[in-house]
């Protein structure tokens, strides 16, 4: 998901790989592109097609951006939103890795012909049990779960190549070392797939293209990218001295590389996605007839991937679907994401005909049932926990609570970030404010507004205690998951045209389909005219700061974080600030603002989100 990234805190090294890789220059490991095969687990007792009969039904289970989410997330962020059978929508609570576990474990039973993937953001963007071990958990977790395979997202890049690849390939951190006395990290028990992230000197992919999935048999080729636009939403340490290639270019390649070797069933990963037209996990994508529930870049990407492929599993854009869009053949093909945080898994059933090789893939319904078929599956939190997922949780709680269990401040009721579907988000304003008052004082940068990136804003501020600190107890644990990127904040000079032009990116040029509205500081109002298109969405003539109208010729010192002062998520106007000051990070400004104004007697209410009007 677009997100202000993770300041790149390890130092760099040279990549020491797994056998089969051979060292690049002096940043990442690359692989040769005959990535190599690997034997499907098999769980369960077979029944029904599972045998040596002329099909195999191989269960394919799939989940992806689940951003070290290893304890069930809180607020809203820890709901999906389920179609009644009556035509109402209620909110279910779901997600946490013990949970998560269970669900894939259950399904598993039956089918001895099952495989586990994932379509990137495992990492990166974590809650604090996570995100203070550089994600080492969330790894040891995903081992224990069993994934077969994931891409990398956007996110895996938040602290660079080098310490992708030590997830990847283990050893313990360059800086911190290792967390547990006598223990190494092992690092991942799976391949990350990154076919379309390149050295920048060799041009060879950073890991592995690709991989095939084998057993008795039956070939299954895995081809993961991340989107393109990765460099666009990372810091530039994040991407230094690598190259993004285009998914649908990439995908084809290795496909063509795949089918020459024999493997003739083929699924991509990829860490892009788009929006359905309905928020429920349940809802019926192809309701309206293939494609039609769907849009966003994943739609044109999967127009252009070669029929050879027969699934697409996606991610990146936090959305539930289970989509059908036609391959450039004109035959139907699943396109599917399953949410975000382990809140959902993704069942699809893939018809693998041993004389082709290849899925069987029909438009044909039976009974409504289409093939291959699949559907999003709610990660239930009244079923049993997973044990060693429980244990591997207070393991390493244990070793963060001196840290996580600190208050901060004190709030009256919740106050929605990441779970608010507003643009502008009571939590927006909390951080923005938050940043203003940090950096307002002309020795701390002189700021007049400030800017917050609203995918930088990763969870809700929620009443209910999460442990024994008492309701309405913000603790850096909570914090820290609301912020978790520890960004420089930045105080720039911008013109007051270049201040209505930032606005104006919000809705315009590569934001227009997708809108990204900036969380703003008290004092800056405008309207928003959604009915209109492009940058004549933002009412120009309405912008006020303090009550005044923004001069054009007008400098102004505007505070934000390192990644939009870079011009990150598309706003060019932001990264052309001059006389730059670099004050304390996000982080620590938040927790600053939240100790300074709130107590226990005097807790902090949700600011009422009145700077934006919108008009729809």
């Amino acid at each position: 998901m677009s997100a202000t990234p993770q300041k790149n805190r390890a130092s760099r090294r040279v990549l020491t790989a797994a056998a089969g890789l051979a060292t690049v220059g002096a940043l990442v490991a690359a692989m040769p592109a005959g990535a190599q095969e690997h034997p499907g687990k098999g769980n369960g007792k077979g029944h029904g097609n599972h045998g040596q009969g002329p099909t195999v039904d191989v269960q394919l289970l799939s989940f992806n951006d689940l951003h070290g989410n290893l304890e069930p997330p809180a607020g809203s962020a820890g709901e999906v939103q389920e179609k009644q059978a009556n035509g109402s929508v209620l909110p279910v609570k779901a997600g946490g890795v013990e949970y998560l576990a269970s669900s894939l474990r259950t399904a598993r039973q039956g089918h001895p012909y099952s495989i586990t993937a994932a379509g990137g953001d495992m990492v990166g963007a974590s809650p604090l049990l996570s995100g203070l071990f550089h994600d080492e958990p969330t790894i040891e977790a995903l081992n224990k779960i069993d994934l077969d395979v994931t891409s990398v997202g956007n996110h895996e890049f938040d602290e660079g190549a080098t310490e992708l690849g030590r997830l990847q390939n283990g050893g313990c951190h360059p800086v911190e070392g290792c967390y547990e006395k006598g223990k190494k990290f092992q690092g991942a028990d799976f391949p990350y797939l990154a076919a379309n992230v390149t050295n920048e000197k060799s041009g060879k992919p950073i890991l592995k293209p690709y991989t095939v999935w084998k057993k008795n048999g039956v070939k299954i080729g895995f081809i993961g990218v991340t989107l393109e636009g990765t460099p666009n939403i990372v810091t530039a340490n994040g991407v230094k001295g690598l190259k993004f290639h285009d998914e649908i270019e990439t995908i084809n390649k290795y496909a063509k590389e795949l089918d020459r070797q024999g493997v003739k069933s083929i699924v991509a990963l990829i860490h892009e996605g788009g929006a359905p037209a309905s928020s429920s996990y349940n809802y019926d994508c192809d309701s309206n007839g293939p494609g039609d529930g769907i849009s966003g870049p994943i739609t044109d990407i999967a127009k252009g991937i070669t029929p050879k492929v027969d699934a697409l599993v996606t991610g990146h854009t936090h959305q539930a679907y289970v989509c059908t869009v036609p391959d450039p053949a004109g035959n139907p093909r699943l396109v599917t994401s399953a949410s975000s945080f382990g809140k959902l898994y993704t069942e699809t059933t893939l018809t693998y005909d041993r004389r082709t090789k290849d899925i069987v893939r029909t438009s044909v319904k039976s009974a409504g049932v289409k093939n291959p078929k699949s559907a999003n599956h709610v990660v239930s939190r009244d079923q049993a926990k997973a044990n060693d997922m429980t244990a591997l949780i207070a393991r390493w709680n244990a070793l963060a609570a001196p840290i996580s269990n600190r208050p901060q401040g004190y709030i009256t009721a919740d106050i929605n970030g990441r779970g608010s579907t507003a643009y502008e988000k009571p939590l927006g304003d909390l951080i923005a404010d938050a940043q203003l008052e940090g950096l307002a004082p002309a020795d701390k940068g002189g700021a007049v507004v400030a800017f917050m990136n609203p995918g930088g804003i990763r969870a809700d501020l929620v009443h209910k205690a999460s442990g024994a600190e008492g309701d309405g107890v913000v603790t850096y644990g909570e914090s820290f998951t609301v912020q978790p990127f520890t960004n420089m904040m930045n105080v720039v000079d911008l013109t007051g045209a270049q201040l209505v032009a930032a606005l104006q990116q919000q809705v315009s040029g590569s934001n227009e389909a997708s809108p990204k509205i900036l969380q703003i500081s008290r004092g800056l109002t405008y309207t928003l005219d959604m009915t209109k298109s492009g940058a004549d969405r933002v009412v120009a003539d309405t912008i006020r700061l303090n009550g005044e109208a923004i001069d054009p010729a007008k400098t102004y010192r505007v505070a934000m974080n390192e990644f939009l002062a870079g011009g990150g998520d598309g706003f060019a106007a932001l990264g052309q600030g001059t006389n730059k000051l670099v004050g304390a990070s996000d982080l620590d400004l938040f927790n600053a603002y939240l100790a300074a104004n709130s107590t226990a007697a005097a807790p902090l209410a949700p600011p009422a989100a009145d700077r934006i009007t919108v008009i729809q």
